[in-house]
């Protein structure tokens, strides 16, 4: 049997910077605001976990993945792309093909900022519903909420623009929010804002169940 927190956990796989951390920051909050559970590799600061573990645990512990291939660009030192992302990609959909009757229950989301800009560097995955972000935040938003609406066959999931409009007052109110909570903005770590995201959604009483 499938149970509730598997069903209500979503692994984020996406770039680990701070160019992308507003992505990784809507992202997540889409996915509370949905009644979801956001899991990453960023969760978990424990060295002596060898990191490709850590993410086949985290990939085995979650039905849902957002899987966000955008960064393609060359390193500037080493000129060479990071090919992470892919990677986990793989593992996600290797667990969905060949897992148990459990793991086949598997649903993800790829996303990239240009709609068939995949086909020039993944053209494996042809087939699959690639979605678009348009290299903007807020439409990641509604493009996590649509995917969720019709993946889980929830019926209480709010609109992306009305997630949107609490995720506005939410960056508006999180350097009090840091503040009160004796933190600095840029001192914040992912379980820092899953905290204060899942807290202020209770406090305002999210729509999503």
């Amino acid at each position: 049997m499938i149970s509730d927190e598997y069903a209500k956990s979503v692994f984020i796989n996406c770039p680990f910077d701070k160019d992308f951390d507003p992505f990784l920051d809507a992202i997540a909050f889409a996915i509370f605001d949905c009644g979801f559970k956001p899991r990453c590799a960023r969760e978990e600061d424990d060295s002596g976990n060898v990191r490709i573990e850590k993410i086949h645990m985290l990939i085995a512990e979650c039905k849902f993945g957002v899987h966000d291939i955008s960064r393609t660009e060359l390193d500037s030192d080493n000129k060479l792309p990071r090919f992470n992302m892919p990677l986990e990609l793989g593992v996600f959909l290797g667990a969905k093909r060949f897992g148990d009757k459990h793991q086949k229950n598997k649903n993800c989301l790829i996303i990239d900022k240009e709609q068939y800009r995949y086909q020039k560097f993944i053209s494996d995955i042809s087939g699959q519903d690639i979605r678009s972000h348009d290299g903007e935040p807020e439409k990641a938003i509604s493009v996590i909420r649509d995917w969720l609406n019709s993946a889980s066959g929830r019926r209480t999931i709010p609109g992306g623009r009305d997630i949107t409009r609490r995720y506005r007052s939410f960056r508006q109110d999180l350097p009090e929010i840091c503040k009160n909570a004796r933190l600095e903005l840029d001192e914040m770590t992912f379980n820092d804002f899953a905290v204060f995201a899942s807290d202020w959604l209770q406090e305002i009483g999210s729509d999503a169940k």
